[in-house]
C-alpha cells in the first residue's frame, strides 16, 4: 500500500512540475484572467524593454487597475490599466522578433484584445529624421529571414530548395565581399560567406485551410490604425511630428 501511495505521490509531483514547466494556467490565474476580460476589450501595447516602457508607465496618462494592476504569466508581466481613459494591457516582450511574437500571441490568447500596438524607439538611416520625430510606416518587413547561398554560386544560380517554392530570389540579396575593409576601387575579392538572399515570411491564415502557407515580405499596417496615426500631424507637441507617407515620404 505504501509503495502504491509513493508511486501516486511521485506521479502527482511530476504532473505538477510538468504543468509549471509548460506554463499551464492555474485555476486562480484563470479566474483573474476572466475578471480582467469582463472589463474588456483592451488595446494591447507591446514594448521591447524597460528603457522604453518606463516613460509610458510613469506618465500621468497611464493609470493602473485599482484591484489588479498586473498579472504574471510565462515570464511576462501584463500591466492592466487605462491610458488616456482607453483600456490597455502593457507587456514587455524583450528584444528580437521571436520575443515580440511570443508576447503578442500571449496577449491574444489570454485576453480580450481589440488591437495591438508595438511601441518603442527605432533605428534610423535617414538623415532627414531627427530625435523626437514620429515615423508612421505604411508597410513593415522582417528582413532577418535569409537563404545563405553556398560559396561559388552567384545571383543567376538557383537556391537550394528554390524549386520547391521554399525560397526565392525575387526580393534581393547582400554580397559580403562588397563590405570588406580591404575593398578598394570597387574591386571585390571572394568572401566565403558569399551571398544571403532576403526571404518572405510564411503566413498561415487563421480562417483558411490548415498548413497552407502564404508568403509575405512587405506587410501592410492595419488601415484603421494607419489612418488614426496620420492624424498625429494635427497634434501640437514639443517636438515636430512627421508622419511618414507611403508614397510621398516625409511630410512636414
Amino acid at each position: 500500500m505504501g509503495r502504491v501511495v509513493g508511486v501516486l505521490l511521485l506521479g502527482w509531483v511530476m504532473t505538477m512540475i510538468m504543468s509549471i514547466t509548460n506554463g499551464a494556467i492555474s485555476r486562480h490565474l484563470m479566474e483573474n484572467i476572466c475578471m480582467i476580460n469582463d472589463k474588456g476589450p483592451f488595446l494591447g501595447i507591446v514594448v521591447p524593454n524597460t528603457y522604453e516602457m518606463n516613460p509610458l508607465l510613469q506618465s500621468s496618462s497611464f493609470v493602473s487597475h485599482p484591484m489588479l494592476p498586473y498579472l504574471d504569466f510565462a515570464g511576462r508581466r501584463f500591466r492592466i490599466g487605462t491610458l488616456e481613459s482607453r483600456k490597455v494591457i502593457v507587456v514587455m516582450s524583450g528584444l528580437s522578433m521571436l520575443n515580440a511574437g511570443i508576447a503578442t500571441q500571449l496577449l491574444l490568447n489570454l485576453f480580450k484584445i481589440e488591437g495591438v500596438i508595438h511601441f518603442g524607439i527605432a533605428g534610423n538611416a535617414n538623415p532627414e529624421f531627427q530625435i523626437g520625430d514620429v515615423a508612421i510606416p505604411h508597410y513593415w518587413a522582417h528582413s532577418g529571414l535569409w537563404n545563405w547561398q553556398r560559396f561559388g554560386d552567384g545571383h543567376d544560380d538557383e537556391l537550394a530548395f528554390e524549386s520547391n517554392g521554399d525560397y526565392t530570389r525575387k526580393i534581393g540579396y547582400l554580397n559580403f565581399s562588397k563590405y570588406e575593409n580591404g575593398t578598394t576601387n570597387k574591386k571585390y575579392s571572394d568572401n566565403l560567406l558569399n551571398n544571403v538572399w532576403y526571404q518572405p515570411e510564411e503566413i498561415f491564415s487563421i480562417d483558411g485551410q490548415p498548413e497552407i502557407r502564404q508568403h509575405a515580405f512587405w506587410v501592410p499596417v492595419d488601415k484603421l490604425y494607419f489612418s488614426l496615426a496620420g492624424k498625429l500631424e494635427e497634434v501640437n507637441t514639443i517636438n515636430d511630428i512627421n508622419p511618414l507617407d507611403s508614397t510621398k515620404g516625409l511630410r512636414h
